[in-house]
């Protein structure tokens, strides 16, 4: 059969019935009429197919708006070739199936093109708009007829491709499933930091919702996540310690607990300690001017931060002697505090100008530090007893914690300004203890003025425990206070009653007068009363400092 519908003459060129009902002419033609019978003539090729069928579309869906075949369907393609009908005798003599190869003498058949099965329509209903083709032009042009002597056009195999099928439909998005809580918990350091996808973002704050312990831990990481971000000082709070402790010790009392007296040392160092850590080996070479009053002018050495480090080791190893703990200098070492020093720096000079390893000095003086206050811990309520001699004087072992707090507090701002660091003054219970201290030491310090012949002599004697003429000293500021200061003997009594004179200033003030880093003249102070005796006891503050 051709494609075109009608007996074909290629048939008969065989001299066989296309109407037996054997089913040659291929599937569905075997229960159907005979065809008229015509005589047979020589074979010809059947005429080439149009362009339409060759591309998939049927004959006609251009121009008559048939829809154009669709591919078949599971249901629809055949699995097996039609079973002919029993009893048909040519099956016998058919020999092999029309998928073998034909015979090497005989021409093979050439294929048929399936007929078209256009999808069905219900009746009456009209076809759809999209199968629907171009409508025809108005005037189509009548094609040229051929004639009937021109041979016929090539013979085009039919095309093995079957048309496109359709596009499937997108799926449906289903609902994402729930993630586990340890997946979820696991997201949740990711989440604090805004580093989540949008799903799993919205599947951990929907989680939050309905765990507790989640939700905890959430807001401790997006708080610890806001300290990175932090605009303010990252700096150590001057009282953090205090607090620490003051917190651990109303849960826990230790069993071992450390003297009030010692807390100033304790904190002063481990503030000195912290800004030391951070600094490279060039800040360890960095020079440092060391600044205090003689007696008569200020005075200054020239020395590095590794120098000053080894400064306070030394002089500490004084009350360190006293606890009964081994010196850092050795048996044979001076007793007073600027010859320590210089006995140090003498023996080890590449520690006192930075040239050996950095920080190794510090090491050193913490070590010591901590063994300090962990033998008065220790010792008891007799330590605070003795006496640690300086030389030419000699303070209680408690004083003696609060002036090597005091040195830790100037030194630090003096390597503080030397590396261009910012040092905040100590706390406020800290400071004014260490005022006091200055304050106490104030009338043995003017006496031994008076003996040097450095200060004027007193107006009157008095008799000891006697009130004697006064020097109202008032510090301003958080650790500031209002201190009585005897001006004719150590031993006389101070009485607000009897006070002749009064100097006024802040605490940053006294304590530049009290390091030695600005000379008595300027210091910036109210002065009112006794003109003698306010610059007595001026000068007096700052003979409070040394090497």
């Amino acid at each position: 059969m051709s494609g075109r519908g009608g007996p074909d003459p290629y048939d008969d060129a065989y001299g066989e019935s296309s109407g037996s009902g054997d089913g040659r002419d291929g599937p569905g033609r075997g229960g159907e009429p005979d065809l008229p019978s015509h005589p047979a003539g020589p074979p010809r090729i059947p005429p080439q197919r149009p362009a339409a069928e060759d591309s998939g579309h049927w004959p006609g869906a251009l121009d008559g708006g048939i829809p154009a075949p669709r591919p078949p369907t599971a249901d629809e393609t055949p699995t097996a070739k039609r079973t002919p009908e029993r009893g048909s005798e040519r099956d016998s003599e058919r020999g092999p199936e029309p998928d073998s190869e034909p015979a090497a003498d005989s021409e093979p058949e050439p294929e048929s093109a399936p007929e078209p099965r256009p999808d069905p329509v219900a009746p009456g209903a009209e076809p759809e708009p999209a199968a629907l083709g171009p409508e025809p032009e108005a005037n189509p042009e009548p094609e040229p007829e051929r004639p009937a002597s021109a041979p016929p056009p090539p013979y085009t195999p039919p095309s093995p491709y079957a048309p496109p099928a359709a596009a499937l439909a997108a799926p449906t998005p289903s609902a994402p499933l729930p993630l586990p809580h340890n997946l979820l918990r696991s997201l949740l350091g990711a989440w604090a930091l805004t580093a989540c996808s949008q799903e799993e973002t919205a599947a951990v704050e929907a989680h939050l919702n309905h765990c507790p312990s989640c939700a905890e831990e959430a807001l401790r990481l997006r708080d610890a996540v806001g300290l990175l971000h932090t605009e303010h000082s990252l700096d150590l709070d001057p009282m953090l310690r205090s607090r620490v402790l003051a917190g651990c010790l109303g849960r826990r009392p230790a069993r071992i607990p450390m003297p009030g007296w010692a807390g100033a040392y304790d904190a002063e160092a481990a503030r000195l300690d912290a800004l030391l850590r951070d600094m490279g080996e060039a800040e360890w070479r960095a020079p440092v001017r060391l600044k205090w009053f003689d007696g008569r002018r200020l005075t200054s050495r020239d020395t590095t931060v590794a120098g000053v480090i080894g400064h306070l080791m030394a002089v500490d190893g004084i009350v360190a002697t006293s606890l009964g703990l081994p010196d850092p200098l050795g048996a044979d070492a001076p007793g007073s505090p600027q010859a320590r020093t210089e006995a140090y720096w003498h023996h080890e000079p590449g520690a006192a100008y930075g040239s050996g390893p950095p920080g190794a000095v510090r090491e050193l003086w913490r070590e010591q530090g901590h063994a300090l206050v962990r033998t008065v811990s220790f010792a008891g309520r007799g330590v605070a007893e003795l006496d640690v001699p300086y030389g030419d004087f000699a303070l209680p072992i408690r004083d003696a914690f609060l002036d090597r707090a005091l040195e830790c507090w100037v030194h630090a701002g003096d390597i503080a300004e030397a590396i261009d660091y910012p040092y905040e003054p100590p706390a406020s219970t800290h400071l004014k203890a260490m005022i006091d201290l200055c304050a106490r030491l104030l009338p043995g310090t003017l006496a031994e003025r008076r003996r040097a012949g450095l200060a004027s002599p007193p107006r009157r004697l008095v008799e000891a425990g006697t009130p004697g003429r006064t020097l109202h000293l008032q510090v301003e500021g958080t650790g500031g206070g209002d201190w009585y200061i005897p001006l004719d003997s150590p031993a006389a009594m101070a009485a607000p009653e009897e006070a002749v004179a009064t100097i006024a200033l802040d605490q940053e003030a006294f304590y530049l007068l009290a390091s030695g880093h600005v000379p008595p003249q300027e210091a910036a102070a109210g002065l009112s009363g006794d003109t003698e005796a306010i610059r007595d006891v001026l000068f007096a503050a700052a003979s409070l400092s040394r090497l």
